[in-house]
């Protein structure tokens, strides 16, 4: 089984995206890919997915973030996406979803770092919106509504910011200890273990 296999076709994903924002006229030429986002539509889905993706990572910390557990898996080898494009982090999201979206490779993170208010400047009648999630994480996204997936456009990685909020290298394998995934509306915080 390959990551193929598991997320599906993330060339062919990225190629589409690539050509999207090419004919919005952003572009993302010279930038570094942050990460691919896969949605699953159920918790045990999530959990069938985070096992097989983990096969391929050197690390994946799972957190709980927006009421349910998520999880940044950093691979072992990157994905080529393109002749210039690669990507080493998935972030493999579970349901609650408040909003529509597409389930599977929904979204691509691309790194536009300190040029961050240019860049919003610039592509302002193009872009969806802002979200702001946290201090260090406030990407700017755009939506292809004709099939609800995203390119965010983030200041810094999004591992990179994943570590500047826990203070900590990712390193190794944690999953959130005890989540009830079959009542986890109810689940509120939960620690990680180590």
């Amino acid at each position: 089984m390959s990551m193929k296999d598991i997320i599906g076709d993330y060339s062919g994903f990225f190629s589409l995206q690539y050509g999207r924002l090419h004919d919005i006229q952003i572009d993302i030429s010279g930038y570094e890919i942050s990460h691919l986002a896969y949605r699953t539509a159920s918790c045990e889905e999530y959990l069938q997915t985070r096992d097989k993706i983990e096969r391929y990572c050197t690390s994946n910390v799972e957190n709980v973030w927006n009421g349910r557990p998520m999880s940044i898996m950093q691979l072992e080898e990157p994905l080529i996406l393109r002749a210039e494009f690669e990507v080493s982090v998935i972030e493999l999201i579970p349901p609650l979803h408040r909003r529509v979206y597409k389930m599977g490779l929904e979204h691509l993170g691309v790194v536009i770092g300190e040029s961050n208010d240019e860049f919003s400047h610039k592509y302002r009648t193009v872009l969806t919106g802002q979200q702001f999630q946290s201090k260090e994480c406030e990407p700017y996204y755009v939506t292809f509504f004709q099939d609800f997936t995203t390119v965010k456009f983030y200041k810094d990685s999004l591992l990179k910011i994943c570590e500047s909020q826990h203070g900590r290298s990712y390193e190794g394998f944690s999953h959130v200890k005890n989540w009830d995934f079959k009542n986890q509306r109810e689940n509120r915080r939960l620690d990680t273990s180590e």
